[in-house]
């Protein structure tokens, strides 16, 4: 038996954590286990990877799986981002979870053999801990869908996990409680994967060198063409008759995501607004709100 299982979330949901913890049940139970995550932008909001063998021999694999037997998506945005790709190379026979409070035949998801399960595991972690983060909750739907970890070992893993850090043990215990939330939810499955490799292909970049001593790379998905609005989970919105112009969101915005109108007013660009929330922390007469996105795809 050998079982991939592959972590699709953006920076600060958790990705590698919840990959730390599955491998950390799954070792609880006497299997061999690799972990590892890909940080890409590392920054809070870029997609991130993660990757779990589980086995109950030696693992001679090593680095990217390819080609998931599981594949974990903590945001559903990321089933459109072209750059994140989470879908591609899952097995037939393969499992596809999705973090979303829409149902499987709801979901923009065209896969043939493919079980597809849904859970708002978002709107859980918001209940218990009281922030976006979903790394007991995904950890914990990956080892129910695996059906190889115990719940037991799933509590295990994650106080083990967490209890490395500065966590106190009250959120420990909120934690271990969404844990087990998640996992009583989800189906079990026995997988039945089928092998799904095709060769890879080479895909030329193009690139525009600037007299300018910088070179833009203008292929969909880098650059001045990736659209970074869907990194957000909060969005802030503007309360004109609260705001005075004073423009310090303008000169606070990292990303320079603020842009000034004609008549003077700061407009937030929301392809581009990544939802750091500096502006609103930064406003002085609040006039800058924000709201929890939940986007159809």
């Amino acid at each position: 038996m050998l079982l991939r299982i592959r972590f699709h979330g953006r920076g600060g949901q958790g990705g590698k954590t919840a990959s730390r913890i599955l491998g950390s049940a799954a070792f609880d139970e006497g299997l061999n286990v690799q972990d590892s995550p890909v940080y890409g932008a590392e920054r809070r909001g870029a997609p991130v990877t993660a990757f779990t063998r589980i086995s109950d021999g030696e693992i001679l694999e090593r680095g990217f799986i390819f080609d998931p037997d599981v594949v974990i998506v903590m945001d559903e945005t990321l089933l459109e981002d072209p750059t994140a790709s989470p879908l591609s190379g899952l097995r037939e026979g393969g499992i596809l979870f999705v973090n979303s409070s829409r149902k499987p035949d709801e979901l923009n998801v065209n896969l043939d053999g493919v079980e597809v399960v849904t859970l708002n595991i978002t709107d859980m972690a918001l209940e218990l801990l009281g922030k976006p983060i979903l790394s007991t909750a995904s950890a914990a739907v990956a080892a129910k869908l695996i059906s190889v970890v115990s719940p037991d070992a799933v509590t295990s893993a994650v106080r083990g996990e967490l209890g490395e850090g500065s966590l106190s043990p009250e959120a420990i215990q909120m934690n271990v409680a969404l844990a087990g939330r998640a996992f009583s939810l989800v189906p079990s499955f026995k997988l039945s994967t089928k092998e799904n490799y095709s060769p890879g292909t080479v895909v030329p970049i193009g690139v525009i060198s600037g007299m300018e001593g910088s070179e833009d790379i203008l292929l969909v998905g880098n650059s001045a063409l990736r659209k970074t609005g869907d990194w957000r989970i909060y969005a802030p919105t503007i309360d004109y008759e609260k705001c005075t112009n004073c423009m310090i969101c303008y000169a606070y915005c990292p990303e320079s995501a603020m842009v000034i109108e004609t008549d003077g007013r700061p407009v937030i660009d929301m392809e581009n607004c990544k939802g750091c929330l500096i502006c609103y922390r930064e406003c002085p007469t609040k006039a800058i709100s924000i709201t929890r996105e939940v986007r159809a795809l």
